[in-house]
């Protein structure tokens, strides 16, 4: 009977030491997961826009339907013809349907009543060309004030620059923010007296593209710059590591 509660009282004394050991080794093993390094890469790029989209509009207003559209249908060949004289290919020209107003002028009468005086049916039409060719499209919006010369009234919108292979280069950006952001981690670790352990977390920033030299502010949701023909596209990646 003595020998049982022997027994009995180091069974129990070696599961209270088990239990202490497993109890301590799982602490340690929890606040080392907890030593981690969070760093941010940065990577940026200076590209030249390849695609340029120009827009314009022109309209003709007379008292007689038929006329307008004789007279905008007119203005509409003698653009054609401009555009193919300084190069461009027909197909790059977008014209939209035809949008006709009815232009009312209205007045108010002694007594406060009022009066409505048609004015002529307003036609227009808006014109918008997609190019590869950046500088051909770019100098023609600045030229296209010769049109009215021939009798042609074209109100011109500022030129937008885009970048047909921004796919291919967010890529490249991300494995060198990617890059960027683990030699941060390793210098950090090595003035730590320590090591970098595995991945624990990696989150991708906000891409943005601005204009080159430019005081433009980044945005939260990101900056989309289409007004610059030289852009700089910029972005960011946040990881977290394990240190041992």
């Amino acid at each position: 009977m003595k020998n049982n509660k022997i027994l009995i009282a180091l069974i129990a004394g070696v599961a209270f030491v088990m239990g202490c050991w497993f109890l301590s080794n799982t602490l340690l093993k929890k606040n080392k997961s907890q030593d981690v390094i969070g760093v941010t890469g940065l990577a940026s790029e200076n590209f030249t826009s390849d695609l340029i989209v120009w827009s314009c509009s022109f309209s003709k207003k007379t008292m007689d339907l038929k006329e307008s559209y004789k007279l905008l249908k007119a203005d509409r060949e003698k653009i054609i013809a401009y555009m193919k004289s300084k190069g461009l290919d027909e197909k790059d020209l977008i014209f939209s349907s035809v949008s006709t107003y009815n232009d009312y002028e209205y007045t108010t009468l002694p007594g406060g009543a009022s009066k409505k005086e048609f004015l002529g049916f307003l036609l227009s039409q808006s014109l918008r060309i997609e190019s590869k060719n950046v500088e051909k499209v770019e100098k023609l919006s600045r030229e296209v004030t010769e049109l009215i010369d021939i009798g042609v009234e074209l109100q011109s919108e500022a030129p937008q620059y885009y970048y047909t292979k921004l796919s291919e280069l967010k890529i490249k950006m991300i494995a060198n923010a990617t890059k960027d952001a683990r030699n941060r981690a390793e210098k950090i670790a090595t003035n730590a007296k320590s090591s970098l352990g595995k991945l624990k977390q990696a989150d991708l920033g906000i891409f943005q593209i601005t204009a080159q030299n430019s005081s433009e502010e980044y945005s939260w949701g990101g900056t989309f710059n289409t007004s610059s023909k030289e852009k700089t596209a910029s972005i960011t990646v946040n990881l977290s590591f394990e240190t041992k």
